[in-house]
């Protein structure tokens, strides 16, 4: 419960920009904390879950595929090569670039984040009733996707 000093402005508290910001603050808190708890980053989370999903994929893709700044992709891959988690093998039709593949130690410790991951979604939504989270999920995601749309290559190219 905040205290008179703490609490926002009323208006905030109807403003969805301020109220998500608000919710992706204590997110990003959570998932920092209980990622670097388990020795990981968000990141490897990201890029595993991708190439469990997806299969094997160059370092672009990946950065494209989970919205990681390309250097910040190599970082991330060169962490999770050092644990023996990705391999990098030379891509066959362009040797300039490499072929990012997720060993079988690597779909472990994915597994092993998907807990992690699910109980920073129970802390995270804990007043939520599970109809409540997968209501708050499809609005999310209807927005998300919206927005995807608006800033997709085919829609700038109509304006």
């Amino acid at each position: 419960m905040m205290t008179g000093d703490q609490a926002p402005p009323r208006r905030l508290k109807r403003v969805p920009s301020w109220l998500i910001n608000q919710v992706s603050a204590h997110s990003h808190r959570l998932v920092t904390e209980r990622f670097a708890a388990a020795d990981a980053r968000g990141y490897h989370y990201r890029l595993l879950a991708a190439l469990a999903e997806f299969g094997p994929a160059s370092q672009a893709e990946l950065g494209r595929r989970t919205g990681i700044d390309r250097s910040d992709v190599v970082a991330a891959l060169n962490e999770l090569a050092d644990k023996k988690l990705i391999e990098r093998s030379p891509d066959p039709t362009d040797r300039r670039r490499n072929i990012i593949t997720i060993t079988p130690e690597g779909g472990h410790r994915l597994s092993h984040l998907d807990g992690v991951l699910a109980q920073i979604q129970e802390d995270l939504c804990a007043p939520l009733s599970h109809t409540e989270r997968e209501e708050l999920i499809r609005l999310l995601t209807r927005i998300v996707d919206h927005h995807a749309r608006a800033r997709s290559p085919e829609s700038l190219r109509g304006k």
